[in-house]
C-alpha cells in the first residue's frame, strides 16, 4: 500500500494559481523554442538571434546602435529601402574546441536580419556608419520635409 500526501483544495481558496501555473510552463516552453534550441541553426523565428538596437531622434539626425559583438565590418550589411532600416549578416560559430560535449552554450550564431521601421524620412546618400568595439553607430539625416518646422505666428 503506498501513502498519498494530502492536499488541501488550493484553487478554491486561490483560483489564479493554475492560471499562474500554466503562464509558467508557456514561458518555459517558449524560452526553450525560441532562444536556446540546442538541435539546429534556426528557429521558428527564422534565425537564432538577433542584435539589440537603441533608436534615438535629434533635430536634424536619427541616431541607431547596434551590438554586433563578435563580427567585422565586412559581415555587416546596412541599406535603407522604403523608410526601413536593414540590417543583417552572419556570425560564423567559432571551432576552436575540439570536445563535442558542451557543458553550456549561450552564445548565438548563425545569420539574423532586423528591419527598423524610422519615424522620419532620411536621406539614403548621406548616411554614416561607425563599427567600433561590436557596437554599429548610424547617424541617419533627415531629409528637410521630415525636420520639423517652426511657424512664425504674428498677432495684431
Amino acid at each position: 500500500m503506498s501513502l498519498v500526501p494530502y492536499r488541501k483544495n488550493t484553487w478554491l481558496s486561490d483560483p489564479f494559481r493554475e492560471l499562474e501555473n500554466l503562464q509558467r510552463e508557456m514561458n518555459r516552453l517558449f524560452d526553450f523554442s525560441f532562444a536556446n534550441n540546442p538541435f539546429g541553426e534556426t528557429t521558428l523565428l527564422g534565425s537564432q538571434w538577433s542584435p539589440s538596437i537603441d533608436i534615438h531622434e535629434s533635430k536634424d539626425n536619427l541616431l541607431v546602435k547596434a551590438d554586433l559583438p563578435g563580427l567585422t565590418k565586412d559581415e555587416i550589411e546596412i541599406s535603407v529601402q522604403d523608410n526601413n532600416l536593414i540590417i543583417k549578416g552572419e556570425k560564423k560559430k567559432e571551432n576552436e574546441v575540439q570536445e563535442e560535449n558542451y557543458y553550456k552554450t549561450e552564445r548565438f550564431y548563425g545569420s539574423f536580419y532586423r528591419t527598423i521601421q524610422l519615424p522620419s524620412e532620411v536621406d539614403e546618400n548621406k548616411v554614416n556608419a561607425q563599427y567600433k568595439d561590436g557596437v554599429l553607430s548610424l547617424t541617419l539625416p533627415k531629409k528637410e520635409n521630415a525636420k520639423p518646422k517652426q511657424i512664425r505666428v504674428n498677432i495684431k
